[in-house]
């Protein structure tokens, strides 16, 4: 399976929320990884954040911020292009979509062009929504 991950999705994974197994299990599924360099600020962002209101220790947040690293190391990186950019400005199946959610659903667009077997994996419900209208495979599969 190749897959693209959302920052969402790792996060949950990253910070050992209760969603985050579900993710883990995707993610070593996966036979490729791909997210978007956004991907990576979104998450130290978000530990940083979590760090100074309290949320994680300095410790916790190091951790987590160091394991998003040697894990993301192994994974494909996409920059964020022209034509990503140009695309995240146009609507989307189900708006309204934040600029960060459009920045990572035109990611996966391009990505698709060239890998049409990939899967998105987010726990966002607007990126979900969108990728499904969009006619990705969305992970993890949600039971309801």
């Amino acid at each position: 399976m190749i897959l693209y991950a959302e920052s969402c999705a790792i996060l949950s994974w990253l910070l050992a929320e209760a969603t985050g197994d579900d993710v883990a299990a995707t993610l070593q599924e996966a036979e490729h990884i791909i997210v978007s360099d956004l991907l990576f600020v979104e998450c130290d962002r978000a530990c940083i954040r979590a760090e100074k209101s309290g949320a994680l220790t300095t410790k916790q947040a190091t951790s987590a911020r160091a394991r998003l690293a040697k894990v993301g190391s192994h994974w494909e990186t996409m920059r964020l292009s022209s034509r990503v950019i140009d695309r995240s400005r146009q609507p989307f199946p189900v708006e309204p979509v934040r600029s960060l959610d459009a920045l990572h659903l035109s990611s996966a667009l391009e990505v698709r062009s060239a890998l049409p077997e990939l899967r998105v994996l987010s726990l966002d419900q607007r990126v979900r929504d969108n990728a499904t209208k969009l006619g990705f495979v969305v992970l993890p599969e949600v039971s309801g």
